[in-house]
């Protein structure tokens, strides 16, 4: 069996792309799914889940991978309240379990999931693409945060939910205390508490790196490099804590080779990010089309290492350009991943014709 492939999908209402566009991109299986409307820490009840299921089983789509349950900031920080909102965790992995997940995406970055500094950047050929630019992260992350949350055309976006964002100045003073070491203990506390109900519900938690995989705004962040994976998967030895293995999250660090990470891990990745970066000399980086030679993150190797692996788990493509006038969420336009999806198969064919 071949790797499984993905769609991320923001759900009715809060898309610009259907389940009918997806099913007639070739090869996608998977909907890569969340309850976007859920708040970090909430329980998502089955009544929710089931709704997604009916929706998704119209098209003959799976819902396998979910991305993403998003971790409360209690049990990051280590807050005395942590124990209830792993407990919450738990429930909604239980839930879960009912309606056949695989997989649990998740991250456990302070405060914000990811940093860019203009998403609609002019790539050159006419379209626009997610960029960071390294002189516009300065010490108040307030500017960066509002340009973000008004530029989501009215959709949301996990990690940016306005009523966190709101509280900008809180969540800064409570992660205050929280050094590296410190966050790594609370993630081993996080993960400790949990596996025994994901080898029961035999589901998968799916750590995803931090994006962009340096520190940011005096946060710390722990998934950045090899090393750092290397430490977390010894840290918590479970065949259930695993990896979102994303190669453009680590390729915007160009000392990062996400192909020999792939071989070296691919037994604990259980789902898989493509996406392309194209690094600048002063630091700055922009995402590119997936195609190998349009960005610096080595997409052919990169596929070519899962193939060499058997790689049989969930693969997904990771935001694209905006192409053609598409009104769409930063990153998740139709088009872009849809000509991504192509390339990925078109490389696992070709390999699997060479028998290679």
């Amino acid at each position: 069996m071949p790797m499984q492939m993905g769609f991320r999908w923001y759900g009715e209402g809060n898309d610009s792309i259907s389940l009918s566009d997806i099913k007639q991109i070739p090869g996608v299986t998977s909907i890569v799914w969340a309850l976007h409307h859920k708040q970090p820490g909430e329980v998502w009840e089955k009544e929710e889940i089931a709704e997604v299921k009916k929706q998704l089983d119209e098209y003959g789509f799976n819902m396998d991978v979910v991305e993403s349950v998003n971790v409360h900031d209690d049990i990051k920080v280590g807050l005395p309240t942590r124990d209830k909102y792993i407990e919450n965790y738990i429930q909604t992995i239980r839930n879960l379990k009912e309606f056949g997940v695989k997989v649990i995406c998740y991250n456990f970055m302070p405060i914000f999931d990811w940093t860019r500094t203009d998403l609609f950047h002019p790539v050159g050929d006419g379209s626009t693409a997610l960029y960071y630019e390294k002189s516009k992260i300065h010490d108040d992350p307030k500017e960066m945060a509002d340009y973000i949350l008004n530029n989501l055309n009215g959709m949301t976006f996990p990690g940016w939910e306005p009523e966190r964002m709101a509280r900008l100045d809180e969540l800064f003073e409570l992660y205050r205390p929280v050094t590296k070491e410190k966050l790594w203990e609370n993630l081993k506390y996080f993960l400790e508490a949990i596996m025994p109900v994901c080898r029961e519900c035999d589901i998968k938690m799916a750590i995803h790196q931090d994006d962009p995989p340096w520190d940011i705004f005096g946060l710390p962040r722990l998934l950045v490099d090899e090393a750092a994976i290397e430490r977390f998967l010894k840290m918590v030895d479970d065949p259930y804590n695993c990896l979102t293995l994303c190669s453009g999250s680590l390729g915007a660090n160009p000392n990062n080779n996400v192909a020999d990470i792939v071989r070296k891990h691919c037994d604990r990745i259980a789902f898989a990010h493509i996406r392309n970066v194209k690094h600048f000399e002063n630091g700055d980086f922009s995402e590119a089309s997936h195609r190998d030679c349009d960005g610096d993150t080595g997409i052919v190797d990169i596929v070519k290492a899962y193939h060499d692996c058997g790689y049989e788990g969930y693969i997904r493509p990771d935001h694209g350009r905006h192409l053609w006038g598409e009104k769409c969420r930063p990153g998740y336009g139709l088009y872009d991943r849809a000509l991504g999806i192509m390339y990925i198969w078109g490389i696992w064919d070709m390999l699997d014709k060479m028998g290679k």
